[in-house]
């Protein structure tokens, strides 16, 4: 729990506590057995105490009371040490995924309400199939107790059920055996069964529209597949479609295609999750052939119709509130003029897929070029998205267009992952640095230029002045017309000396 202010924290706010599962018998075990020694007993009392605000059969909210109530239930006394002490078992209790705090304010009454969202244990399979958790309980209780644990807890195979083969599934589906009437529909009830819980809205990132809902693509899923059940469980899985939303978003595909590509052979892993590595690479090869084929499409229809290029598509505002950065805000490239904001540009930077953002540098399509290499920035590379499009930024909008070369933007995003820059400001602190020693090669580049013609002058006056030259004069050969015929006799001496010269010899 983040608290700034130890007056915001205190036992006269209120709070209302959420859970929206019961304990069972196993649930209680593990909670004793394997969060205790973690948390330790006063965090596990406090978890109690809120689960316990609702009865066993029901869930939902618990009526909202003075956190005085807290304080006196834990034994705590009704100060800033009490205060400190409940902050802390409660941060245990997030860290280790129990429990979720929010702070609401209310500006009418300008009063702070918190509210205590109670998280299911895990099972025992799931607990020690998490790396971190099992450490820090082999940490706490050492490897021998843990193993003892496990083995309580969590039961072996029957010996003679390996000798079983060829394990077929025999499950009725809901499908085969119920029809729901869909003639009518009511917008009332379906409003009312799409609200989610307050820890499933805190789960789906803002900022990107649901493109794609699990009820449309399980409608289109083949039924015979042997994607099916994987497919059917994404629905429990906010995280899962928030991220199948933001690929369709980023590559520009539909339901239709995205059931496509979850049938295909090598997306699920034998537990059920996404391989999203190989899930965003077929993405891609189909995000390529659209582009393929609808430059394909627009050179055919100038050839018939005459028809232009469509213009891009005009900035879309409602974005999500970028986070603050202390970091002055980077310039707006002049090919955008007025229409782009500084804070629009700075949310495009933020929350855009490169894909996206890499669009509104052209006026119609992107080069085939342009696509291939920031496409083997986004997927061998694994730079994130943000430090792309700064990238973007800094070779397209700041007038580095003489140096648009796939050597140079390789060797920037080569540079970034040998430095490190993994998110947003490091990445604008980065281009920064890169503009301030362009900006000093520059100049120095611009001063031997200028001291050049300079110096040559300089040399010319000082020659015409009368005063010594650096170099020395080098004698000139002179040419005084063409030279006389020899006569006999020099001729006949030269024979002869040539003879001598050769007896000698």
């Amino acid at each position: 729990m983040r608290v700034s202010n130890k007056l915001e924290f205190t036992e006269n706010h209120r709070y209302t506590a959420w859970r929206d599962f019961a304990l069972s018998g196993l649930e209680r075990k593990v909670l004793a057995q394997l969060y205790q020694p973690m948390v330790g007993a006063f965090a596990v009392g406090l978890y109690l105490l809120l689960y316990h605000h609702l009865g066993d059969d029901r869930t939902g909210y618990a009526p909202a009371d003075s956190q005085r109530k807290l304080f006196l239930g834990l034994g705590l006394e009704l100060n800033a040490a009490g205060r400190q002490s409940l902050i802390e078992h409660a941060s245990r209790l997030e860290a280790v995924g129990l429990l979720q705090v929010y702070r609401q304010h209310d500006p009418a009454t300008e009063e702070t309400l918190y509210e205590y969202v109670l998280l299911r244990p895990l099972s025992p399979p799931e607990f020690f199939a998490n790396l971190h958790l099992s450490l820090l309980l082999r940490d706490k209780i050492g490897k021998p107790a843990l193993l003892e644990l496990r083995e309580s807890l969590v039961a072996d195979q029957p010996a003679g059920l390996a000798r079983f083969l060829n394990r077929e599934e025999v499950t009725v589906p809901f499908y085969e055996l119920f029809t729901i009437n869909a003639a009518t529909v009511d917008p009332e009830l379906e409003a009312a069964l799409a609200e989610s819980a307050p820890a499933g809205e805190a789960a789906r990132p803002p900022g990107l529209p649901e493109r794609i809902r699990h009820s449309d693509m399980l409608l289109r899923f083949p039924r015979g597949s042997a994607n099916r059940s994987f497919v059917e469980r994404l629905g429990h899985a906010p995280q899962s479609m928030a991220q199948i939303n933001y690929l369709a978003y980023k590559y520009d595909i539909d339901i239709p295609e995205i059931s496509r590509l979850l049938d295909e052979d090598g997306i699920f892993r034998a537990d059920g999750t996404l391989r999203w590595d190989e899930l965003q690479a077929r993405a891609n090869l189909i995000y390529r052939q659209d582009r393929k084929r609808g430059e394909e499409r627009e050179r055919y229809l100038a050839r018939s119709e005459g028809a232009s290029r469509a213009e891009s598509p005009s900035d879309e505002g409602g974005a999500a509130e970028a986070p603050p950065s202390a970091l002055p805000p980077l310039t707006v490239p002049e090919r955008f003029g007025l229409s782009v904001t500084v804070e629009l540009y700075h949310q495009m930077l933020r929350k855009e897929p490169y894909t996206r953002f890499l669009e509104r540098f052209f006026p119609g399509a992107v080069p085939d070029p342009f696509v291939r290499i920031f496409e083997r920035i986004d997927l061998n590379y694994k730079l994130p998205e943000p430090v792309i499009n700064i990238l973007i930024h800094y070779v397209l909008g700041m007038n580095h267009s003489q140096r648009l070369t796939k050597s140079f933007i390789e060797s920037i995003a080569t540079n970034m992952l040998a430095k490190g820059i993994d998110t947003f400001d490091k990445a604008v602190l980065y281009i920064r640095e890169q503009e301030k020693l362009n900006q000093t090669l520059e100049r120095r580049r611009r001063g031997e230029e200028e001291a050049g013609p300079a110096s040559a002058k300089g040399g010319q006056g000082r020659a015409r002045g009368g005063q010594p030259r650096r170099k020395p004069a080098m004698p000139v050969v002179e040419d005084h017309g063409a030279e006389p015929d020899m006569s006999e006799e020099e001729l006949s001496n030269m024979r002869e000396l040539a003879r001598k010269l050769k007896n000698r010899t």
